[in-house]
């Protein structure tokens, strides 16, 4: 299962509802993305999700 590297976030379990009330298990899946970013000075390929990535905690190489 994808993971985010720096905050952690994964896979979310729950149950979908129909309009009838008819219930079914479904998972919500993380929008990760593999960006290279720098990591202790050097750059690295890292499994990040897109919130971390818009809010600046994860600085790209360029």
């Amino acid at each position: 299962m994808a993971k985010c590297e720096i905050c952690g976030k994964g896979v979310t379990f729950g149950i979908k509802v129909s309009h009838s009330h008819r219930r079914a298990n479904r998972t919500w899946k993380p929008n990760i993305r593999k960006v290279k970013a720098v990591v202790n000075g050097t750059p690295k390929s890292v499994k990040v999700c897109t919130r971390c990535l818009r809010s600046g905690k994860v600085q790209r190489a360029v």
